[in-house]
């Protein structure tokens, strides 16, 4: 799933619900960067965590 991201694409991490719809901002490899509502920023593995697409372009709040 995670090679399918491109920025601008609206996200949840599975393990951590409370940082809220995050959007991808790049993916170079497996090292995704992704915005999130409550966390800010967050640089992400994506060979360990299989981020989850959001429906409907939810947008940050």
């Amino acid at each position: 799933m995670n090679e399918i991201l491109e920025p601008g694409m609206m996200v949840r991490h599975p393990g951590a619900p409370d940082w809220g719809v995050g959007q991808v901002q790049s993916r170079v490899g497996d090292r995704i960067v992704v915005a999130f509502a409550d966390a800010g920023k967050q640089v992400i593995d994506g060979s360990r965590v299989r981020l989850e697409l959001v429906d409907g372009g939810a947008g940050m709040n």
